[in-house]
């Protein structure tokens, strides 16, 4: 018996290790494929079963059918590209990252829109209770962590006045971000209470037959009202220190970045909102569809949402940031708490550095999540002798905002970080600006990092210790294995 299960167990290992060199490195980074390859020859058993569970950044097929269908119903809610005037300066390489952006996420460029920045975390709040409070038809609202404490309060409390004035209230909140916070039980009474409609995204509940790789997540935050004002950033609907013991005695507090949009954009904006609705429930609301509303406003941006995620067959937003970082033409500042760029990336920063732009960089001095934050640090030599000026935000402030500028023309903002989790696993909503006037007061807000931040030095860098040297070698291995 001993012999014949020792050859079973070689013929086993044999066939796994066969199957891995076949199909694993089917459609992924050659960097990806060696990591799980590695994972798979070095521990075959659980690099195995590890790859089963996670090894495939695809969500659920009818899901990925799902977006397909409601990709129609978003170009016919996203009109507006009539409005867009091409006006002095209209940068020569706008046309090209437009066009790309809607061949990849079917949304088009849209003009007559006010974009209204809030880059401090009480005030982002105030300003969409304030929306809310507003709301004469419904609300649609969607975060990927929503928790209730004494920060969030008064936004529950503005849902549950919407609702005693008959508002229709939706509510999306993601499933595994939500639930390891402890007001997570006490949030979902809270909300059957007062009578919203609530559904967790991308649930993980194999019981219920729903289920996928347990690391795809909805890492969108927006929030639309009455189809006519929007919101979307960086910022989640939970106290700014997130409820942890470990962040109070760390004196941690994060600081985001929301913007409020009227106009066209809107309509692009609660399309998502509808998809991922559509995708939790079957529900499609294309009932609440309403005409497009234009800003009357003397200063307007033109507006591009751009989807991505694994529900897309590009990694839309890395296509995005890539195609905008070889189109400027004398400034980039990249503002992301995860700088984990792939290789495109990376050569497409550094190399922008090496033309002769001003490249900067803002990210904290210190990390919430260590293997992400070693990860980051490993990447820093390879900027800083590229020319790239980093910007180290100074602790306990985590900086959370997620913005791009490109010269003095475009902006990117919204939930993706510059990392491959964001660019492959996550669902993000990124908004793509162009004005001159908006970029102009994101400048003034990178400023006031700048104020608050120390710049890293070449010599600095070198001169750190060995162990963290070795920290972040080893984190940088982990982040090819998606």
């Amino acid at each position: 018996m001993a012999p014949t299960l020792a050859v079973l167990g070689i013929v086993v290992d044999v066939a796994i290790r066969v199957f891995a060199i076949v199909y694993v490195p089917i459609n992924r980074r050659p960097q990806t494929a060696t990591a799980w390859l590695l994972a798979i020859f070095l521990i075959p058993y659980v690099g195995f079963i590890l790859f089963l569970l996670i090894g495939s950044t695809r969500l659920p097929r009818r899901r990925r059918e799902k977006q397909a269908e409601i990709n129609k119903y978003i170009v016919e809610t996203t009109e507006g590209m009539e409005r867009v005037k091409r006006d002095h300066p209209w940068p020569a390489w706008l046309d090209s990252v437009v066009e790309l952006n809607r061949t990849l996420g079917a949304m088009p460029l849209v003009g007559g829109n006010t974009a209204e920045i809030h880059s401090e975390y009480d005030d982002s709040i105030a300003a969409m209770v304030a929306a809310v409070d507003d709301a004469h038809r419904w609300v649609h609202a969607e975060f990927y962590i929503t928790s209730l404490d004494a920060t969030t309060e008064p936004f529950f409390i503005a849902l549950e006045n919407a609702r005693r004035r008959g508002v229709t209230v939706r509510l999306l909140m993601d499933h595994i971000a939500s639930r390891g916070y402890p007001g997570y039980r006490k949030t979902r009474r809270r909300l059957d209470r007062i009578g919203v409609e609530w559904q967790l995204m991308l649930p993980v509940q194999p019981l219920k037959g729903k289920y996928q790789r347990p690391d795809l997540r909805n890492h969108r935050k927006l929030l639309v009202i009455d189809g006519t004002v929007a919101f979307t950033g960086s910022q989640n609907m939970i106290d700014r220190g997130y409820q942890k013991r470990k962040n109070r005695r760390r004196g941690l507090a994060w600081k985001d970045f929301m913007v409020r949009f009227d106009g066209p954009i809107v309509a692009g904006i609660n399309a998502l909102f509808v998809t991922d609705w559509y995708s939790e429930t079957d529900e499609l609301l294309i009932r609440e569809a309403d005409p497009v509303h234009t800003s009357d406003a003397l200063e307007t941006v033109d507006c591009q949402v751009v989807p991505s995620g694994p529900g897309f067959e590009g990694e839309n937003n890395l296509r995005l940031f890539n195609s905008l970082l070889y189109s400027a033409q004398e400034r980039i500042i990249l503002t992301s708490p995860y700088f984990v760029p792939d290789e495109s990336m990376l050569y497409a920063v550094t190399t922008a550095a090496q033309r002769g732009l001003d490249v900067q960089l803002f990210v904290s001095e210190i990390g919430d999540q260590p293997v992400v934050y070693h990860a980051q640090r490993s990447y820093y030599e390879a900027l800083l002798r590229a020319g790239v000026r980093i910007f180290l935000y100074r602790s306990p402030t985590v900086l959370h905002a997620k913005h791009v500028t490109i010269d003095e023309e475009v902006a990117v903002i919204g939930s993706s970080n510059m990392d491959m989790r964001s660019f492959s696993l996550n669902l993000e909503i990124s908004i793509m600006i162009r004005g001159r006037g908006f970029v102009r007061r994101i400048r003034e807000v990178e400023q006031s990092y700048r104020d608050a931040s120390r710049e890293l030095t070449l010599d600095e860098w070198q001169a750190r210790p060995f162990r963290s040297k070795v920290l972040d070698n080893v984190a940088r291995l982990t982040s090819a294995v998606q």
